[in-house]
């Protein structure tokens, strides 16, 4: 085992010991900085007696240095990272400072692009080095963050902060991303004066990229596979004794060096056995604190706490790989390696397929291979799937089912950092905090003015809540001995206690909850003198598969029972809009969500509709606008509204807005977390890159133009034909909360603006000679003072045929009123879905006028028949009497009246009898109730055809 003794290239011996940076670039220079302010750059070619390049322009001891392309950058106490030229020590400028925090490490990206910048804050910076002025900020600690290194691709950050956590950084797009969060591997040291706060605790990649090295609490190396994050193996060694203190990978990936109070270590990545070791003599009460390998030569450096700078020539000797060159043994960890096909029952020959085929590579005899080609190779070079289902010369078919979108909350977050959002809508947010033992609950307004902000200690933990506009509605799991439970907090209520709370039966647990009601008409920061509109309303879902409606005051109303899995659900002023799985989800990728309106006021359903979400999509979000329509945003970036959703079980949702066509995405990569619909405007907070949910601190509420997704391009034409369409159906939601007036004055205004714009239509139309379109349009129109308006554009253009249609089209508005048609229209389908009474009785039903025959399924009343009553003895003195009154009573009626809409027969006119032949008038005859009512006119012989 070689072994030299050290060398003193630094007599600096500090007072209090800080680590001393030591970083070997592939220029042979090795820079190394301290206590003393100065970050020198030694020369390895030369001897230990050479005199150093010196940097002099740091005020506070120097802490972290770093080397790219064509710079290097140092790092400081006074909070400042300096850039200098390459192979120079003349000052180029400053990175980054001035913000008081102390840098703890540098690292720049393998392209040399970027510098990723840790500090005493609880965030890393990453720094645009050719525009310092970009800047990305990292934050996912409570405390500060130790080390930070670099993926070799560059796409990823890895950073080691003093709270223990190693989080993965996807930093491959313009905003930083966290790709995992890795707890309980390297030592938690927050006390930057102790001695362990020095160590190097370090994410050291591989060079494959497949996984990477670091520390552990239990004096370990621990392994982390990018495959699954998590840990695969461990290097130990029984002579490896205490605190890994600093790690370093050569340059070609076959070799780990590792410090520790026992020496320094080089370890094969392959087998995961110490090689060499170098037991470090002279200063038994330094602590090694960084490890580089030369990247062009055989050469192993470190620095300790007590100032030296020690260099290991040839670490490895001749007789093994070269820590530097590709040898074929290296070759095998960094070069994809392709396995052979598996053997299967009839490869009978299969292993032989070495010896028979020339073209097969040759087998590479390595202890414990399987780990290296399972950890590393295979990983590197990912076959397409065809070729990899035919391997064996049988096709494979992967069936995929859809996984159900499982119950969520609209506008919460999952926890990160200890923090979450629990509710964030257009009313205000709900934030809390984790305190391990309790949370901290606070409830902010976006209006400050109308209702004051609720703080509250939280020792039930609560998961979910919604925050409605006449309380704030929370709910817990059941743990330990107490139950689930709902709290309801109302606003500014005029009683001394308002705030009550409904538990829930043992195994019972509420899976989501939503709080309704009417806009407050005064401010609820105080308690007022009592509000006749209540409290509103509150629905809480169960894992029983029902929703339960109470009153704003706790008051049980009823429980409703669901026809599929909960998903989410939203509540509104009227209604509440619950989004359930109708039977299961589709092989080919649809989650087949159903929606339901369930209306406060007698629970009845008001709409029940398919979600429109594509194949492949799920639900992100359900809300209600600010008209009170429902409305839902998809995992495609598409929102849907409901306009007519007033009229029952007619409704359809409309494509209101398609994010993915904004002219804001043109060169970026951003999505939306909605917030709120207003009339015009989808409120929401723009996440960058990847990002899922809006971190803290809490981000800014954007407006983005609501516009719908038509594909007509004309400049002119389009942008007018889309506001029309989205006007109308704003007027359709205000029209249908109005009750048979359908009109207010400021529909009337509206009306008149979107006429305008039909008159900017129609004389496009004109111009470029399309008639039937204008036409078309006059019809669209809403006073009959604009047809006047259309009926010139016509004339200017010299369109005579067309100012008649148009005429004439004026003329039917005036004759028939458009609201009254729609009058006419919403009481037919009003009435079709009218409730259907129990039958009546037959007396009920001959002198009471049934609103729809369609919806009596009774008997019909029965026939009074008088004539054909069957005699009775005794009645025919009086059935005679009222035989010779009823025709007195006929002769009277023929002489002095006709009856109501026939013409009276003047006496000369012919008895039509006369025409008839013998047989139509002896079946005449025959009938009863003919010979009853007849009476013989002048000129007519009864006898006459006998």
């Amino acid at each position: 085992m070689p072994c030299i003794l050290q060398r003193r290239l630094v007599s600096n011996t500090y007072q209090n010991p800080r680590p001393v940076a030591g970083v070997l670039t592939r220029h042979r220079l090795a820079y190394t900085g301290g206590n003393d302010t100065l970050v020198r750059v030694w020369k390895m070619d030369k001897g230990s007696d050479e005199e150093p390049d010196v940097a002099y322009e740091a005020g506070e001891s120097i802490t972290a240095v770093a080397t790219g392309e064509d710079c290097w950058l140092s790092g400081s106490e006074d909070s400042e990272v300096r850039r200098y030229g390459r192979n120079s020590t003349a000052l180029e400028g400053l990175v980054t400072g001035g913000n008081g925090a102390a840098v703890r490490s540098l690292a720049i990206d393998p392209k040399g692009k970027r510098v990723a910048v840790s500090s005493e804050e609880p965030v890393v910076k990453l720094i645009d080095l050719q525009d310092t002025l970009k800047v990305s900020l990292l934050s996912g600690y409570t405390k500060c963050v130790r080390k930070v290194t670099w993926h070799p691709s560059g796409s990823l950050l890895t950073t080691s902060g003093a709270d223990g956590k190693i989080i993965v950084w996807d930093v491959s797009e313009d905003e930083p991303k966290q790709e995992k969060v890795i707890e309980g591997v390297i030592p938690a040291v927050s006390d930057s004066e102790a001695p362990e706060f020095v160590h190097d605790c370090s994410a050291v990649w591989h060079t494959s990229g497949q996984h990477f090295y670091a520390p552990t609490r239990t004096h370990e190396i621990a392994i982390i596979s990018r495959s699954s994050w998590t840990k695969t193996s461990t290097l130990t060694d029984d002579s490896s004794l205490g605190d890994v203190t600093a790690l370093a990978l050569s340059p070609n990936g076959l070799y780990l060096a590792s410090a520790s109070q026992a020496g320094v270590f080089i370890w094969s990545t392959h087998n995961r056995r110490v090689l060499f070791r170098y037991v470090h003599p002279g200063t038994p009460n330094a602590t090694i604190t960084h490890l580089a390998w030369s990247p062009s030569q055989n050469l192993l450096a470190w620095t300790d706490t007590e100032g030296i700078l020690t260099r290991w020539p040839q670490p490895v000797p001749a007789s093994s790989p070269d820590p530097v060159k590709l040898s074929s043994v290296a070759a095998v960890t960094t070069v994809p390696v392709k396995r052979k096909p598996e053997l299967s029952l009839f490869d009978e020959d299969a292993a032989d397929d070495g010896k028979t085929n020339p073209e097969a590579e040759p087998d590479v005899d390595l202890d414990n291979d399987d780990w290296i080609l399972d950890d590393i190779g295979i990983g590197m070079d990912d076959e397409p799937e065809e070729q990899r289902s035919k391997k064996d010369g049988f096709v494979k078919e992967m069936v995929s089912v859809t996984k159900a979108q499982p119950p969520f909350q609209p506008g919460s977050t999952p926890w990160t950092n200890k923090k979450r959002y629990l509710d964030y809508n257009m009313i205000g947010v709900i934030e809390v905090t984790d305190q391990d033992t309790h949370h901290i609950v606070n409830v902010e307004f976006h209006d400050k003015t109308t209702r004051k902000a609720i703080h509250f200690t939280d020792h039930f933990k609560y998961d979910l809540a919604s925050l409605g506009e006449r309380g704030a509605l929370f709910a817990c799991p059941p743990e330990n001995d107490h139950p689930a439970h709902v709290t309801y907090k109302p606003y500014g209520t005029w009683a001394s206690q308002g705030e009550w709370t409904y538990e829930l039966p043992k195994g019972v647990r509420a899976v989501g909850i939503a709080a309704g009601g009417p806009r407050a008409t005064k401010s609820q920061r105080v308690m007022s003198d009592g509000d006749i509109q209540g409290y509103g309303n509150v629905v809480v879902a169960t894992n029983q598969h029902e929703i339960t409606l109470l009153s704003g005051t706790g008051i049980e109303r009823i429980s409703l029972g669901l026809d599929g899995d909960y998903v989410t659900m939203v509540a509104g002023t009227e209604f509440a809009f619950v989004v359930t799985r109708d039977g299961a989800t589709t092989i080919d990728g649809s989650q087949n969500l159903m929606g339901t309106i369930w209306e406060f006021d007698d629970f009845s359903v008001l709409q029940k509709q398919k979600l429109p979400i594509p194949k492949g999509s799920t639900l992100k979000w359900v809300g209600i606008t600010e008209d009170g329509a429902p409305a839902l945003y998809d995992s495609n970036g598409v929102l849907y509204t409901m306009p007519r959703f007033r009229m029952p079980l007619r409704a359809s949702w409309v494509r209101s807005l398609d994010t993915n066509t904004l002219e804001r995405r043109e060169g970026k990569d951003e999505s939306y977390w909605p917030v709120g619909v207003t009339a015009d405007n989808f409120m929401c907070l723009i996440l960058k890159g990847r990002q899922e949910y809006p971190g803290f601190p809490r981000p800014l509420i954007q407006e983005l133009p609501i516009r719908y997704p038509f594909r007509r391009r004309d400049p002119k034409e389009g942008p007018l034909e889309e506001h029309f369409a989205r006007e109308s159906m704003l007027l359709n939601i205000k029209r249908d909360a109005l009750g048979d007036e359908l009109t207010t004055d400021e529909i009337s205004r509206r009306e008149l603006a979107l006429d305008k714009e039909l008159i900017q239509l129609i004389q496009n139309a004109c111009k470029n000679d399309r008639l039937p379109r204008a036409l078309e349009l006059t019809s669209m129109l809403h006073h009959t003072a604009s047809f006047d308006m259309a009926t010139k554009v016509a004339g200017f253009y010299h369109l005579v045929g067309l100012q008649e249609k148009m005429e004439a089209l004026k003329e039917d508005r005036m004759s028939d009123d458009r609201l009254e048609i729609a009058r006419e229209k919403r009481k037919r389908w009003m009435g079709d879905s009218d409730p259907v009474p129990p039958p009546r009785l037959p007396e009920e039903r001959s002198s009471t006028r049934r609103h729809n025959p369609f919806q009596d399924f009774g008997p019909p009343p029965a026939i009074s028949r008088p004539g054909l009553a069957p005699a009775r003895p005794g009645d025919s003195h009086r059935a005679s009497t009222m035989t010779s009154s009823r025709h007195a009573e006929d002769s009277e009626m023929h002489q002095d009246s006709s009856p109501a809409g026939k013409r009276k027969r003047p006496e000369d006119e012919h008895d039509i009898r006369q025409s008839l032949s013998p047989e139509v008038e002896n079946a005449s005859k025959r009938r009863f109730s003919v010979e009853a009512a007849s009476k013989p006119t002048a000129g007519s012989n009864p006898k006459a055809s006998e």
